[in-house]
Protein backbone atom coordinates (compact mmCIF):
# COMPACT_ATOMS: atom_id res chain seq x y z
CA UNK A 1 0.00 0.00 0.00
CA UNK A 2 1.27 3.67 -0.59
CA UNK A 3 2.36 5.55 2.43
CA UNK A 4 2.91 2.09 4.15
CA UNK A 5 6.16 1.85 6.19
CA UNK A 6 7.76 -1.31 7.30
CA UNK A 7 7.50 -2.36 10.81
CA UNK A 8 11.38 -2.29 11.85
CA UNK A 9 12.13 -6.42 13.38
CA UNK A 10 13.39 -5.98 16.69
CA UNK A 11 14.98 -8.11 19.38
CA UNK A 12 11.54 -9.91 20.56
CA UNK A 13 10.85 -10.76 17.47
CA UNK A 14 13.80 -12.19 16.64
CA UNK A 15 14.03 -14.32 20.50
CA UNK A 16 10.22 -15.31 19.30
CA UNK A 17 11.31 -16.98 16.39
CA UNK A 18 13.33 -18.63 17.69
CA UNK A 19 12.00 -19.64 20.43
CA UNK A 20 15.01 -18.42 22.93
CA UNK A 21 14.94 -15.93 25.48
CA UNK A 22 15.65 -11.86 24.61
CA UNK A 23 18.59 -12.41 26.59
CA UNK A 24 20.32 -15.19 24.26
CA UNK A 25 19.71 -13.43 21.17
CA UNK A 26 21.41 -10.29 22.97
CA UNK A 27 24.27 -12.85 23.75
CA UNK A 28 24.57 -13.83 20.42
CA UNK A 29 24.77 -10.76 18.61
CA UNK A 30 27.63 -9.63 21.25
CA UNK A 31 29.83 -13.13 20.38
CA UNK A 32 29.17 -14.32 23.53
CA UNK A 33 28.29 -18.15 22.53
CA UNK A 34 29.50 -19.58 26.26
CA UNK A 35 26.33 -22.34 27.02
CA UNK A 36 25.15 -21.62 23.93
CA UNK A 37 24.67 -25.25 21.57
CA UNK A 38 25.81 -25.06 18.00
CA UNK A 39 22.33 -25.94 17.17
CA UNK A 40 20.92 -22.82 18.73
CA UNK A 41 23.65 -20.59 17.50
CA UNK A 42 22.91 -21.63 13.21
CA UNK A 43 18.79 -21.76 14.26
CA UNK A 44 19.59 -17.97 16.03
CA UNK A 45 21.45 -17.15 12.50
CA UNK A 46 18.73 -18.63 10.29
CA UNK A 47 15.75 -16.73 12.36
CA UNK A 48 17.83 -13.22 11.81
CA UNK A 49 18.55 -13.50 8.26
CA UNK A 50 15.26 -14.55 7.23
CA UNK A 51 13.42 -11.82 9.37
CA UNK A 52 16.00 -9.27 8.24
CA UNK A 53 17.02 -8.16 11.30
CA UNK A 54 19.76 -5.25 11.91
CA UNK A 55 21.20 -4.95 15.43
CA UNK A 56 21.70 -1.15 16.22
CA UNK A 57 25.10 -0.86 16.85
CA UNK A 58 25.47 2.59 17.84
CA UNK A 59 22.61 1.83 20.66
CA UNK A 60 25.16 -1.11 21.60
CA UNK A 61 28.41 0.37 21.31
CA UNK A 62 26.80 3.11 23.52
CA UNK A 63 25.53 1.03 25.94
CA UNK A 64 28.70 -2.36 26.21
CA UNK A 65 31.30 0.74 25.09
CA UNK A 66 32.29 -1.78 22.19
CA UNK A 67 31.45 -0.59 18.25
CA UNK A 68 31.98 -4.41 17.59
CA UNK A 69 34.86 -3.65 14.80
CA UNK A 70 38.41 -4.46 14.69
CA UNK A 71 40.66 -2.50 12.88
CA UNK A 72 43.25 -4.42 10.85
CA UNK A 73 46.46 -2.41 9.59
CA UNK A 74 48.50 -3.95 6.55
CA UNK A 75 52.21 -3.30 5.92
CA UNK A 76 51.49 -3.82 1.75
CA UNK A 77 48.21 -4.66 0.32
CA UNK A 78 49.27 -5.53 -3.13
CA UNK A 79 51.58 -8.73 -1.92
CA UNK A 80 49.42 -11.79 -2.01
CA UNK A 81 49.85 -12.44 1.06
CA UNK A 82 47.62 -9.72 2.60
CA UNK A 83 43.96 -10.97 0.74
CA UNK A 84 45.03 -14.47 1.97
CA UNK A 85 45.30 -13.05 5.65
CA UNK A 86 42.60 -10.66 5.56
CA UNK A 87 40.31 -13.60 4.22
CA UNK A 88 40.78 -15.35 7.24
CA UNK A 89 40.38 -12.33 9.72
CA UNK A 90 37.22 -11.07 7.88
CA UNK A 91 35.73 -14.91 8.41
CA UNK A 92 36.65 -15.10 11.95
CA UNK A 93 35.43 -11.54 12.41
CA UNK A 94 32.02 -12.73 10.92
CA UNK A 95 31.50 -15.62 13.14
CA UNK A 96 31.58 -13.81 15.85
CA UNK A 97 29.62 -10.55 14.95
CA UNK A 98 32.24 -8.73 14.20
CA UNK A 99 33.22 -5.87 11.27
CA UNK A 100 36.72 -5.12 10.28
CA UNK A 101 38.01 -1.59 9.42
CA UNK A 102 41.20 -1.93 6.48
CA UNK A 103 44.16 0.48 5.97
CA UNK A 104 47.25 -0.01 4.29
CA UNK A 105 50.69 1.66 5.20
CA UNK A 106 52.48 0.82 2.07
CA UNK A 107 54.96 -0.18 4.54
CA UNK A 108 55.19 3.90 6.24
CA UNK A 109 56.06 3.74 9.56
CA UNK A 110 54.10 7.23 9.59
CA UNK A 111 51.53 6.29 7.89
CA UNK A 112 51.24 3.36 10.20
CA UNK A 113 51.01 5.59 13.31
CA UNK A 114 48.40 7.73 11.79
CA UNK A 115 45.97 5.01 11.15
CA UNK A 116 46.03 3.41 14.87
CA UNK A 117 45.39 6.98 16.06
CA UNK A 118 42.48 7.36 13.70
CA UNK A 119 41.43 3.95 15.05
CA UNK A 120 41.45 4.05 18.02
CA UNK A 121 39.79 7.56 17.50
CA UNK A 122 36.99 5.82 15.44
CA UNK A 123 36.62 3.68 18.90
CA UNK A 124 37.40 -0.29 17.85
CA UNK A 125 37.66 -2.55 20.02
CA UNK A 126 40.57 -4.03 19.17
CA UNK A 127 43.90 -3.47 16.36
CA UNK A 128 45.36 -6.52 14.37
CA UNK A 129 48.98 -5.17 12.30
CA UNK A 130 50.99 -6.53 10.10
CA UNK A 131 53.40 -4.14 11.24
CA UNK A 132 56.19 -2.41 9.47
CA UNK A 133 57.94 -2.91 12.78
CA UNK A 134 58.90 0.93 13.74
CA UNK A 135 56.50 1.65 15.83
CA UNK A 136 57.00 -0.65 18.94
CA UNK A 137 57.21 1.94 21.71
CA UNK A 138 54.60 4.13 19.87
CA UNK A 139 52.12 0.68 20.11
CA UNK A 140 52.82 0.47 23.69
CA UNK A 141 51.90 3.75 24.52
CA UNK A 142 48.71 3.69 22.82
CA UNK A 143 47.89 0.37 24.36
CA UNK A 144 48.69 2.37 28.12
CA UNK A 145 46.66 5.22 27.16
CA UNK A 146 43.79 4.08 25.27
CA UNK A 147 43.57 0.29 26.82
CA UNK A 148 42.86 -0.93 22.93
CA UNK A 149 44.42 -4.27 22.34
CA UNK A 150 47.11 -5.04 19.61
CA UNK A 151 47.46 -8.34 17.82
CA UNK A 152 50.65 -8.82 15.28
CA UNK A 153 49.64 -10.53 12.10
CA UNK A 154 53.44 -12.67 11.44
CA UNK A 155 55.66 -9.53 11.60
CA UNK A 156 56.85 -9.58 15.50
CA UNK A 157 58.40 -6.93 17.85
CA UNK A 158 61.46 -6.83 19.06
CA UNK A 159 60.36 -8.15 22.72
CA UNK A 160 56.98 -9.81 23.44
CA UNK A 161 55.04 -6.95 24.31
CA UNK A 162 51.89 -7.82 22.34
CA UNK A 163 50.05 -11.07 21.16
CA UNK A 164 51.60 -12.28 18.18
CA UNK A 165 50.28 -14.85 15.68
CA UNK A 166 52.99 -16.43 12.66
CA UNK A 167 54.17 -19.58 11.00
CA UNK A 168 56.88 -21.60 12.37
CA UNK A 169 59.23 -20.88 9.73
CA UNK A 170 62.25 -21.24 11.18
CA UNK A 171 61.08 -25.49 11.90
CA UNK A 172 60.05 -25.55 8.37
CA UNK A 173 63.58 -24.03 6.92
CA UNK A 174 65.44 -26.39 8.11
CA UNK A 175 63.29 -29.00 6.91
CA UNK A 176 63.75 -27.65 3.84
CA UNK A 177 67.27 -27.20 3.60
CA UNK A 178 67.58 -30.72 4.65
CA UNK A 179 65.58 -31.75 1.74
CA UNK A 180 67.58 -29.59 -0.72
CA UNK A 181 70.72 -31.16 0.63
CA UNK A 182 69.23 -34.97 0.86
CA UNK A 183 68.45 -34.34 -3.19
CA UNK A 184 72.52 -33.69 -3.64
CA UNK A 185 72.47 -29.79 -4.32
CA UNK A 186 75.79 -28.67 -3.19
CA UNK A 187 75.10 -25.12 -3.16
CA UNK A 188 71.93 -23.42 -1.90
CA UNK A 189 71.10 -19.27 -2.70
CA UNK A 190 69.16 -17.53 -0.64
CA UNK A 191 67.25 -14.88 -1.90
CA UNK A 192 65.79 -12.10 0.28
CA UNK A 193 64.25 -8.52 -0.41
CA UNK A 194 65.95 -5.32 1.71
CA UNK A 195 65.63 -6.17 5.00
CA UNK A 196 64.76 -3.01 6.56
CA UNK A 197 62.61 -3.27 9.64
CA UNK A 198 60.19 -6.54 8.05
CA UNK A 199 60.75 -9.26 11.20
CA UNK A 200 59.86 -11.80 9.20
CA UNK A 201 62.30 -11.40 6.52
CA UNK A 202 65.35 -10.63 9.00
CA UNK A 203 64.02 -13.88 11.17
CA UNK A 204 64.40 -15.92 8.01
CA UNK A 205 67.57 -14.54 6.87
CA UNK A 206 69.20 -15.59 9.99
CA UNK A 207 67.54 -18.72 10.81
CA UNK A 208 69.51 -19.33 6.88
CA UNK A 209 72.72 -18.19 8.47
CA UNK A 210 72.40 -20.32 11.08
CA UNK A 211 70.86 -23.53 9.47
CA UNK A 212 73.43 -23.87 6.44
CA UNK A 213 76.31 -24.18 7.94
CA UNK A 214 74.86 -26.80 9.77
CA UNK A 215 73.39 -28.83 6.78
CA UNK A 216 75.83 -28.18 4.23
CA UNK A 217 79.21 -27.36 5.99
CA UNK A 218 80.12 -24.05 4.63
CA UNK A 219 79.40 -20.77 4.44
CA UNK A 220 75.73 -19.58 3.84
CA UNK A 221 75.49 -17.88 0.41
CA UNK A 222 73.45 -14.78 0.34
CA UNK A 223 71.82 -12.66 -2.34
CA UNK A 224 69.62 -9.70 -1.80
CA UNK A 225 67.60 -7.99 -4.30
CA UNK A 226 67.47 -4.83 -4.25
CA UNK A 227 65.98 -1.92 -6.75
CA UNK A 228 69.49 -0.30 -7.37
CA UNK A 229 70.61 -3.14 -9.20
CA UNK A 230 68.59 -5.58 -11.77
CA UNK A 231 67.16 -9.00 -10.68
CA UNK A 232 68.82 -10.71 -13.18
CA UNK A 233 72.36 -9.24 -12.26
CA UNK A 234 71.90 -10.70 -8.89
CA UNK A 235 71.03 -14.20 -10.33
CA UNK A 236 73.76 -14.12 -12.77
CA UNK A 237 76.62 -13.41 -9.92
CA UNK A 238 75.00 -16.66 -7.82
CA UNK A 239 75.37 -18.69 -11.15
CA UNK A 240 78.72 -17.73 -11.34
CA UNK A 241 79.74 -18.00 -7.60
CA UNK A 242 78.34 -21.83 -8.46
CA UNK A 243 80.06 -22.95 -11.36
CA UNK A 244 79.77 -26.52 -12.76
CA UNK A 245 77.64 -27.56 -9.40
CA UNK A 246 74.26 -28.86 -8.63
CA UNK A 247 72.90 -25.82 -7.13
CA UNK A 248 69.32 -24.47 -5.90
CA UNK A 249 67.45 -21.05 -4.58
CA UNK A 250 65.65 -20.28 -2.04
CA UNK A 251 63.17 -17.54 -1.86
CA UNK A 252 62.45 -15.37 1.80
CA UNK A 253 59.04 -15.04 0.22
CA UNK A 254 56.71 -15.40 -2.94
CA UNK A 255 57.14 -12.04 -4.29
CA UNK A 256 60.40 -12.91 -4.36
CA UNK A 257 59.98 -16.29 -5.98
CA UNK A 258 57.87 -14.32 -9.12
CA UNK A 259 60.85 -11.85 -9.18
CA UNK A 260 63.24 -14.57 -9.72
CA UNK A 261 60.80 -16.60 -11.84
CA UNK A 262 60.91 -13.77 -14.56
CA UNK A 263 64.77 -13.16 -14.40
CA UNK A 264 65.59 -16.65 -15.00
CA UNK A 265 63.00 -16.53 -18.05
CA UNK A 266 65.27 -13.59 -19.05
CA UNK A 267 68.18 -15.58 -18.54
CA UNK A 268 66.41 -18.88 -20.28
CA UNK A 269 67.30 -20.96 -17.15
CA UNK A 270 64.66 -23.46 -16.34
CA UNK A 271 64.07 -25.72 -13.22
CA UNK A 272 65.02 -28.44 -11.74
CA UNK A 273 67.78 -28.41 -14.83
CA UNK A 274 69.69 -25.27 -14.45
CA UNK A 275 68.66 -24.48 -11.04
CA UNK A 276 66.39 -26.08 -8.23
CA UNK A 277 63.81 -23.71 -6.83
CA UNK A 278 62.63 -23.85 -3.12
CA UNK A 279 59.81 -21.39 -2.78
CA UNK A 280 58.49 -19.62 0.73
CA UNK A 281 54.77 -19.26 0.41
CA UNK A 282 52.42 -21.21 -2.01
CA UNK A 283 50.13 -19.39 -4.12
CA UNK A 284 48.14 -21.10 -6.44
CA UNK A 285 50.78 -20.50 -9.58
CA UNK A 286 53.29 -22.15 -8.23
CA UNK A 287 51.63 -25.39 -9.00
CA UNK A 288 51.51 -24.40 -12.79
CA UNK A 289 54.97 -23.56 -13.37
CA UNK A 290 57.88 -26.04 -14.67
CA UNK A 291 55.62 -28.95 -13.56
CA UNK A 292 55.08 -26.96 -9.96
CA UNK A 293 57.57 -25.35 -7.55
CA UNK A 294 58.71 -26.86 -4.51
CA UNK A 295 57.46 -24.47 -1.85
CA UNK A 296 57.21 -24.26 1.78
CA UNK A 297 53.32 -23.46 2.39
CA UNK A 298 52.49 -21.25 5.21
CA UNK A 299 49.29 -21.06 7.07
CA UNK A 300 48.37 -17.60 6.14
CA UNK A 301 44.97 -17.82 6.64
CA UNK A 302 44.62 -19.33 9.60
CA UNK A 303 47.27 -17.03 11.09
CA UNK A 304 44.41 -14.39 10.72
CA UNK A 305 41.58 -16.61 12.02
CA UNK A 306 43.89 -17.12 15.50
CA UNK A 307 44.49 -13.17 15.20
CA UNK A 308 40.95 -12.60 15.80
CA UNK A 309 40.59 -15.49 17.99
CA UNK A 310 43.07 -14.22 20.26
CA UNK A 311 41.39 -10.68 20.14
CA UNK A 312 38.56 -12.23 20.97
CA UNK A 313 39.95 -13.42 24.15
CA UNK A 314 41.67 -10.10 25.15
CA UNK A 315 38.10 -8.30 24.99
CA UNK A 316 35.93 -10.97 26.21
CA UNK A 317 37.94 -12.56 28.79
CA UNK A 318 41.44 -11.39 29.88
CA UNK A 319 42.37 -8.15 28.45
CA UNK A 320 46.04 -7.96 30.85
CA UNK A 321 46.84 -11.65 30.08
CA UNK A 322 50.66 -11.84 29.26
CA UNK A 323 51.40 -11.79 25.80
CA UNK A 324 51.74 -14.44 24.05
CA UNK A 325 53.96 -15.79 20.87
CA UNK A 326 51.38 -18.31 18.99
CA UNK A 327 53.04 -20.09 15.77
CA UNK A 328 51.46 -22.27 13.63
CA UNK A 329 53.11 -24.81 11.79
CA UNK A 330 54.35 -24.46 7.96
CA UNK A 331 54.22 -28.19 5.51
CA UNK A 332 56.90 -28.39 2.63
CA UNK A 333 55.32 -29.43 -0.53
CA UNK A 334 57.74 -30.89 -2.97
CA UNK A 335 57.34 -30.84 -6.27
CA UNK A 336 59.18 -31.21 -9.94
CA UNK A 337 61.44 -27.77 -8.98
CA UNK A 338 63.65 -29.94 -6.84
Amino acid sequence: MAGHKKQKVTIIDVAQAAGVSKTTISRYINGKFEFMSDESRERIAKVIDELGYRPNNLARSLKSKETKVIGVIVADITSPFSPILLKGISDSCERYGYRMLIANTDDDASKERDYILSMIDERVDGIIINTTGENEEFMTKMYNDSGTPFILADRMARDLVFDTVRAADGAAMYRALHHLHDTGYEHVGFFVEKLKSSSTRVHRYEVFHKAYPEIFGEGALFYKLDASVPDVSELQRFVAETEDSKRAIMTVNGVVTMRLMKAMWQLGLHAPEDMGICSFDDWDWMSLVDGGLTAVAQPTYRVGCECVKRMMYRIHHNKDAMPKMIELPCELIIRNST
